[in-house]
């Protein structure tokens, strides 16, 4: 497994691309051939600076919402038991919906010799418990270059994300999806700075080599070739990863998705106004040559208009085209 951070995975993908041997490098898939040069710097230039917005947005939303991850949250509704019926033993509203085959509640005859839950029980304290059946997690990984620790019934309380032990969730709130806002505007921006949604040679292919992918178990247990036609392929399954392994639910995902979708094209609107230089001065809305107070008030006078203080021309005068003002503030023209 690499050890990039999700951004750091979206420039991977960048170098790949462009060392396809079919990419030409067209700013936006138009214009003249650049030299590597000039278009490496530029690319890196664009998808830095948008997964930089991408970090001040999500993490913004994420101090502001302080959002349980689900370990936090699976746990705590285990410990307060089932509440799919009142009439069953350790009944709570907050407790867990019981799903045959997924989550159950011990009961003495589940919890019999050779039963599927003998051997989550140690005491009668055990009987009435929440079971899941799940990934057993670390404790069952010794050497991680030969052990798989495998799905089993687990007790719920207990239920580990399928991650490594020291790094089980990030300390930090669940909504919304880092993952899902960097990967939705990274593909957004790639697509404009290649000018097309598809890969080169309309395919992006990488390989999970059988036992040499995995850093916490061994695995995969065979080789998995990962394929996408589009950066928006790519971006969906980097989304899907963070549920399949228990990091975010669903409701971290989409709205992360939909950040990304705003995110990544302003970000490259912004990187090209820097390539082609700026008409004016960004941000001098009154024309006196300095961005002040009586631009500010055009902004405010502007808002949810399509013209007046509309800065990165998305066609609405908004917070983003504030922050473009307050981002260049005071500069003299």
């Amino acid at each position: 497994m690499s050890d990039e951070t999700p951004p750091g995975h979206w420039f991977t993908l960048l170098n790949d691309v462009m060392d396809h041997p079919s990419f030409e490098r067209k700013l936006g898939g138009e214009g003249p051939v650049l030299s590597e040069l000039e278009f490496d710097v530029k690319a890196y230039f664009a998808l830095g600076g948008c997964m930089h917005d991408v970090a001040i947005t999500a993490w913004g939303v994420k101090g502001y919402y302080d959002y349980v991850r689900p370990v936090s949250v699976v746990r705590w509704m285990a410990q307060n038991g089932q509440r799919t019926s009142p009439f069953l033993p350790n009944y709570s509203p907050q407790g867990l919906q019981i799903i045959p085959g997924l989550i159950e509640q011990i009961t003495q005859a589940s919890a019999a010799p050779g039963e599927r839950h003998n051997h989550l029980v140690s005491s009668s304290a055990d009987i009435g418990k929440m079971a899941a059946f799940a990934w057993r997690g670390p404790d069952f990984i010794n050497d991680p270059t030969i052990d798989t620790a495998g799905c089993d019934w687990i007790l719920a309380e207990d239920w580990w994300p399928y991650q490594r032990p020291s790094f089980v969730t990030p300390n930090f709130a669940g909504y919304v999806s880092g993952h899902s806002t960097y990967s939705r505007a990274a593909a957004e921006l790639l697509t404009l700075l290649t000018g097309s949604p598809y890969f080169p040679g309309g395919l992006g292919e990488y390989v999970a080599s059988r036992n040499n992918f995995l850093v916490f178990e061994k695995g995969p247990s065979t080789d998995v070739t990962l394929q996408w036609v589009s950066y928006r392929d790519a971006s969906d399954q980097c989304s899907l990863s963070r549920i399949w392994g228990g990091i975010h639910p669903i409701a971290d995902d989409l709205p992360g998705r939909l950040m990304g979708l705003v995110i990544g094209p302003q970000a490259y609107d912004l990187a090209t106004q820097y390539f082609d230089g700026f008409e004016g001065c960004l941000g001098d809305l009154n024309g006196d040559n300095e961005v002040n107070f009586s631009d500010l008030q055009v902004v405010l006078s502007a808002w949810g208009l399509s013209d007046g203080g509309d800065l990165n021309e998305d066609g609405e005068t908004d917070f983003s085209d504030l922050q473009i003002l307050l981002s260049t503030w005071d500069n003299d023209c």
